[in-house]
């Protein structure tokens, strides 16, 4: 009688209906640690949207950048930017709030977190493939149309969107009631299995494509130093390789705690205790949204400028400027600039 209860479905059930059902509580009052959480919470948020506002138009204002891999990283500035957005979302409707939303209103919380996540993997995953394939013929830029590249984005983003909107519109517990998250309490608990195992798949896939191209650079590094010129390249590609390794290493060791919470918790439920520690690993998957930024502005002496060129705008002090030209209005790349071991 009561397997019957529990895989009946009930699409009339509320969000409060699930909290309770996996014992997950939810604050009736707000208190003053819920403030400084929200306020916090969106204050990075806000630094988030802007520091990767700041990569998309220096990418796109500096004919320097291009090329399929800053594209790809704009993309991922993208994604960035779209996770603080999601995050913004989750502070404006947690703690008391959650008890006023819909399912829907629930489901499209939880969606937008999925797919600034999925977006950020899947372009991972394009930037190890296009490292991968120009690399192994020592190259610094794929010869990838930009008609290709946008298709691939698109691609991304289309992925992302579908992979977000998988639990509302059938994978979820509301049918199945003993299969219900204590971390997402809608989720089907299946559901965050798959969900963290693609991911953490990923992940080593990822590790794995790197290892096996620095490997490469390693060894082919030993026959270009007997050149200057083919050293001096393959000193480029190896920096280039160290910035965007440390990229995935951020994404990897910020997101890994909260799929490992995931996987806990559709694998254990309520005796994974995943409620006691979700909080931290969100927080932590916040702030790699905040990495990339920082990253590329210690590695990339050109992006520096070009953040440079870029606030100085928005402060008005161009004028002393105006006579040279600034680093966002270089026309074409410069051979030596490429070549040059700093570049990246």
């Amino acid at each position: 009688m009561d397997g019957d209860v529990f895989n009946t479905c009930n699409h009339t059930n509320d969000v409060l209906f699930f909290y309770n059902l996996v014992g997950k509580k939810v604050s009736s009052e707000w208190t003053t640690r819920d403030f400084v959480v929200i306020g916090l919470g969106l204050t990075v948020c806000v630094i988030v949207v802007l520091a990767n506002l700041m990569v998309m138009a220096a990418i796109f204002m500096n004919r320097r950048f291009h090329f399929p891999i800053y594209y790809l990283l704009g993309n991922m500035a993208a994604a960035d930017l779209f996770a603080g957005i999601a995050y913004a979302n989750l502070m404006l409707n947690t703690g008391p709030w959650t008890r006023a939303l819909t399912k829907k209103q629930w489901y499209i919380r939880g969606a937008l977190i999925d797919i600034s996540l999925t977006a950020s993997v899947a372009n991972l995953l394009a930037v190890a493939v296009e490292r991968h394939q120009t690399i192994v013929t020592m190259q610094l830029h794929s010869n990838m149309t930009k008609r290709r590249v946008l298709l691939l984005i698109v691609c991304i983003w289309a992925t992302a969107i579908v992979m977000g909107l998988v639990p509302s519109t059938f994978w979820n517990c509301e049918c199945r009631l003993d299969d219900c998250s204590t971390v997402a309490p809608l989720y089907s608990r299946r559901f965050l299995i798959f969900w963290a195992v693609l991911n953490l798949l990923s992940f080593f896939v990822m590790l794995a494509t790197y290892t096996h191209i620095f490997i490469y650079v390693r060894y082919q590094s030993r026959y270009a130093s007997r050149h200057t010129s083919e050293l001096r390249h393959g000193q480029t590609v190896v920096n280039l390789m160290k910035t965007i390794s440390m990229v995935l290493g951020a994404f990897v060791i910020c997101w890994t705690p909260g799929l490992v919470t995931l996987l806990l918790d559709g694998l254990l439920g309520k005796d994974s205790h995943a409620n006691s520690y979700e909080k931290y690993c969100l927080v932590i998957a916040e702030c790699n949204s905040l990495v990339n930024p920082i990253i590329y502005s210690l590695r990339d002496d050109e992006m520096r400028k070009t953040f440079r060129g870029i606030l100085c705008c928005l402060c008005g002090r161009r004028g002393r400027r105006q006579k040279e030209p600034p680093a966002v209005e270089i026309d074409s790349p410069l051979p030596e600039v490429l070549s040059h071991p700093n570049y990246i």
